[in-house]
């Protein structure tokens, strides 16, 4: 009698280790009413353009992603990536980088499909300067068309990582380098060889017509970024912007690459990360 009492309790106790581990891991399994991520930041993933992979930023004009605001990995930025790192050491070697430069809006959907395979927690989208920085105004991507490409990117992402908390970053103000730029001969110079012409064609020009095309290439870039913040909106709580901080960074000849006097270099990307940084992605 005493030994099947004993046998009972056993099984008693076994049982309801089973139902705890069980329920336990129930609730891992679902981030629950309050949106969250279940677990750490194990894997990231940075969209957009040669912005993010840090062009340049390496001295050869080449893409440099250690030295991403994003995803870098590097000792001169602290990245997004290093942020998340010290709260999440599972993350490490988890930073993948597909901006690719003159990657347009449209691209972000190609790049979005390569993200999802390495089921991000945290993805990072910063699009738009290429769509505006065409040979003349009316090459530059129309609005409507822009916001399109935005949402096709968003929406794969909410069918392939939906447990993904995204970032969309503003556009940097790029009419501010040509306000810093345009009396430094060696920005001239380096501008002339028809980087973003829609914008630093002719540099030193104070003609109504250029000047006018400098204003409208500033109004697209807002217009691009209001309809980021939307596309932002319209995806739901896991998605975040930056509410215009990269927009807003005061961009100084020091912080741009002495190569093209256009790219960040990294005390530019590090600026990027600071604006950028809405805080660990638990939104």
């Amino acid at each position: 009698m005493r030994s099947a009492r004993k046998r009972g309790w056993t099984l008693l106790l076994a049982g309801l280790a089973l139902l705890a581990i069980a329920c336990d891991g129930a609730a891992g399994a679902d981030p629950g009413p309050s949106g969250r991520p279940s677990g750490g930041v194990a894997s990231m993933a940075a969209l957009g353009d040669s912005i993010s992979n840090a062009f340049a930023s390496c001295l050869a004009p080449s893409p440099c992603p250690r030295n991403s605001w994003a995803t870098g990995d590097g000792t001169k930025v602290n990245s997004h990536y290093k942020r998340l790192l010290k709260d999440n050491p599972g993350l490490k070697g988890g930073n993948h980088n597909y901006a690719a430069a003159n990657a347009r809006a449209d691209a972000l959907a190609g790049q979005a499909a390569a993200a999802v395979k390495v089921s991000p927690r945290y993805v990072t989208i910063l699009a738009g300067a290429d769509d505006a920085c065409r040979g003349r105004l009316a090459d530059m991507t129309p609005v409507e068309e822009f916001r399109q490409d935005v949402d096709r990117a968003l929406a794969v992402l909410r069918d392939g990582a939906p447990d993904a908390r995204v970032l969309v970053a503003s556009i940097p103000d790029i009419n501010r380098l040509w306000e810093i730029g345009h009396t430094n001969k060696v920005a001239v110079q380096a501008w002339n060889f028809g980087l973003c012409p829609a914008l630093l064609a002719e540099p030193t020009s104070t003609a109504p017509d250029v000047t006018a095309r400098r204003r409208a290439f500033a109004e697209r870039i807002d217009a691009y970024n209001e309809q980021l913040a939307a596309a932002c909106r319209a995806y739901g709580p896991r998605c975040r912007g930056d509410g215009g901080a990269v927009h807003r960074v005061r961009f100084t000849l020091d912080m741009v690459t002495a190569q093209d006097f256009f790219h960040p270099n990294a005390a530019g990307q590090t600026a990027l990360a600071a604006a950028a940084w809405m805080g660990a992605p638990t939104w």
